[in-house]
This record gives structure tokens, sequence and C-alpha cells, in this order.
């Protein structure tokens, strides 16, 4: 039963990682501990004026584990607590943080309450942890309200070391440092400092008229190819003959760029014309392919690849997933991988 009270109310998840993680005595072995004693090594967190309660998974699951089917726990964990809270904060293991928030952002249709994720390089019970800061600035920022009473930040986001970043728009860049994810192609939502300034301007606004709509399916015959040079023939020719296979994520030179010998061209107009969706994103951490723009990119576009402009490749990924297990046509695919579903992408 829940209590209905005038306090903000925050829904914390537990999935595992570094953050939830206490240190063997014996054998200095990392191990996963029972979040109920979360409050132990976060005492700061009775000081909220919140309803904070918890959802632990059971058994915690590593990042590397993570998959579609712990997406959609995620999913169903929100949907059923949905009206009961003001906010989620998502406690997370930092490898695939980015996935799950690509993933979540369009899993959670009109979403209107915000849904944080973070996590920590350092376990939680370590004197130097990040963690500790992580996790109490990402309660604050899921229990913030305009004076209308509507939520700051209604959207899928990351917080990590000082900076709220739009989920589908971040990509981890250190495995060491506390400062280990960054959003290349769109501004922090806020900067976490002796007050937390938010860029109202850049965070965004749901229709309020529309209820929030879950999403389930997703469908992982996806591949994602780097090129590189001296790539060889046999190489692309068996990825893209990889049996079931659906979809490709690109991963090109520069603005979208690739080689232009003839059997590159003509292995990937034969993928296209045999339904796979092939999905152009550069490598470069910043910035967006442009296909039109050199010859290179035009022989992609003449083959049937489509632009994923400026996305992560965390994002196209699971964008792509998304997309197939709705069963949609190559060509609707086409479609919504170019429209900017929950501002996952920049268009001129």
């Amino acid at each position: 039963m829940y209590m209905k009270t005038s306090y903000p109310s925050v829904l914390l998840i537990y999935t595992g990682g570094t953050i939830g993680m206490i240190e063997n005595a014996e054998t200095g072995a990392l191990e996963n501990f029972n979040f109920d004693h979360l409050l132990r090594y976060v005492p700061e967190l009775k000081r909220f004026n919140y309803r904070i309660a918890s959802y632990q998974f059971d058994p915690p699951i590593d990042s590397s584990d993570m998959e579609p089917l712990f997406w959609a726990k995620i999913v169903k964990i929100i949907n059923y607590n949905y009206e009961h809270y003001d906010g989620f904060v998502i406690l997370h293991g930092t490898d695939t943080m980015a996935y799950t928030a690509s993933a979540l952002s369009f899993m959670l249709e009109n979403l209107a309450k915000p849904v944080i994720l973070t996590g920590s390089q350092l376990p939680i019970g370590t004197l130097r942890t990040d963690g500790k800061e992580n996790l109490i600035t990402a309660i604050e920022i899921a229990a913030a309200k305009k004076p209308d009473g509507t939520p700051v930040v209604p959207e899928v986001c990351i917080f990590f070391e000082n900076e709220l970043m739009r989920g589908n728009r971040t990509t981890k860049i250190n495995a060491e440092n506390f400062n280990a994810f960054r959003s290349y192609n769109y501004p922090s939502l806020a900067h976490a400092g002796v007050h937390i300034k938010y860029n109202a301007h850049f965070i965004d606004s749901p229709d309020s008229s529309r209820p929030m709509k879950p999403h389930y399916l997703f469908d992982t015959n996806v591949v994602m190819l780097t090129l590189f040079p001296g790539i060889q023939e046999s190489i692309i020719h068996s990825v893209l003959h990889v049996p079931n296979l659906k979809a490709v994520v690109l991963k090109t030179f520069g603005i979208g760029n690739a080689p232009q010998k003839e059997w590159f061209i003509n292995q990937i107009k034969d993928a296209t014309d045999r339904g796979i969706v092939i999905v152009n994103i550069t490598q470069c951490q910043s910035g967006g392919v442009e296909m039109k723009r050199y010859e290179t990119g035009l022989k992609l576009l003449q083959a049937g690849v489509i632009s994923g402009y400026d996305s992560t490749p965390e994002c196209a990924v699971t964008k792509l997933m998304f997309l197939l297990g709705h069963g949609l046509s190559q060509l609707e695919i086409h479609r919504q991988m170019s429209s900017n579903l929950a501002g996952e992408i920049t268009k001129d």
C-alpha cells in the first residue's frame, strides 16, 4: 500500500554495478551487498525530506551482462510504480549504462517524469567513492520540481561527476577517472556545483495530455561493423551474411566516408537489397555524418545506406533493436531512424 504524502518521492532501482559493492575483508574481492544497508554507507539520505524506497535486482546484474530482457524488467518496474513516485533513480554498472539509458529513452514513450541513471567508479563503501555524491545528487534531480509542480527534468538521463546528460546522447569515455561519461553532441542538461544549475532550454518538454506508454519488444539481430584501413572483403561478406541479420550499424570514417572499392559498395548494396537496414554513423566521438558532402558518402547513400546523423553507437544500436522488435518494414525503419524520437539526433 502506497502512502500519499506531500513530500517528494523517489524510487531507487538497484540493478547491480560497482556502486553497490563492498570489499571482502579476507579476499579483497568486490562483492554485491544487500541494498538494505544503503543508509549505513550514505547516512546523508536521512536528511532528505523525501519518501525514498528501493527495489533491488536479485541477483544483481553485472553491467557486462545487461541485455534487453533486463531493460524490459526496469521498464516494468517503472510502469508499475509510475503513479506512485515523482522520479526514479537507477543504479547501474558504468560499462553499459549508456546502452541502457538509450534503450529506456525509446521504451518509455512520452515519459513525463525523471529517470536518472547513475553509478560509480569506486564502491560506495570505500573512503574515496564517487558513488555517494552521484547518488545524492541524482536523487535530488529526480525529485526536483518547477513552481507549477511539474518535474524539472522529465526525461531519461545519466548523472555522473557533476554533469546531467541526456541518456541517449551519452557515451562512456573513461575507464578509470570519475568523469567517466561525456555527451559530445548535445549540451549538458544541468551542472552540479554549489547549486544545481539547470539548462532549461535543452531539457525536453513532454506532452502532458498523453499517458506514458511502456514498450518491451526488442530484436537483437543487429551487428556493429567498424571500418578500418585494409579491411578485407571476406570480413565484410561474412558480417553481412550472418544468419538472421536484420540491421547493421556501420561505423565509417570522418563525416561518413568509406572505401570506394567496387567490391565494398557491391557488398553493401547486396545487403540492403536483401532487406538489411544499414545505418551510417561516424567513428569520431564528436560530430555526425554528412553523406552528401563527399563522393564516398554519396556512393553509400546510393547503395541504400541511411544516415545515423550524430547518433552515439549506443543509441544507434538500441534504436535499431527497438524498431526491429516492433516488426516494422524496412521503409518504416528508415523513416523512424531519420526521425528524432527522443531527442537522440540533431537534424539540420
